[in-house]
């Protein structure tokens, strides 16, 4: 009776793992281009951190790595741009975002999944993602100091052993 009881339990317990909704199979996200709009919105924030950067220490951006990473770290170093500043410091995510794109041959997307949209760097037209957009305030507003050039560098790595990877086989 005891045993009984038992596998009616774990049948009970198995049913319901599998009907929650982790369980279920999740649909793939949907990928698209970036709209007009969303294009223009992204320009808006490079130049809300640019004309931060620049104003204070006399020097944009211009896409040279070693520049830029320099620059989005003495903002944060100064406090130019802090933990509450979301806005801010997503916008430096851009810039970052902008250096992995151009060293990684990545180019910017809108991803949408079970949990909402996302802009997104695509690797080609495989399924490598990147979301630079938060590498720096996720960190930044739980107070992790890491280096931008370690975040970077991270990134980097991850698509780079990405790429590496052969393709399943079909």
């Amino acid at each position: 009776m005891k045993v009984r009881f038992a596998i009616h339990i774990l049948g009970a317990v198995f049913l319901s793992l599998s009907l929650s909704p982790l369980a279920a199979p999740q649909k793939p996200p949907l990928i698209e281009k970036l709209s007009v709009v969303g294009t223009q919105r992204m320009t808006s924030q490079r130049s809300l951190i640019d004309d931060l950067v620049g104003r204070n220490f006399g020097s944009g951006f211009n896409g040279n790595k070693t520049h830029d990473i320099a620059l989005l770290q003495r903002a944060l170093d100064r406090r130019l741009v802090t933990s509450q500043q979301t806005p801010e410091l997503q916008a430096m995510g851009i810039i970052l975002g902008d250096l992995l794109a151009a060293d990684l041959g990545m180019h910017w997307v809108v991803y949408q999944d079970h949990l909402g949209r996302s802009k997104a760097l695509r690797y080609r037209e495989t399924d490598n993602y990147l979301f630079p957009v938060t590498m720096i305030s996720r960190r930044r507003e739980v107070d992790n100091r890491e280096p931008v050039v370690e975040i970077y560098q991270k990134a980097y790595d991850i698509v780079i052993a990405a790429q590496k990877k052969p393709a399943p086989l079909q």
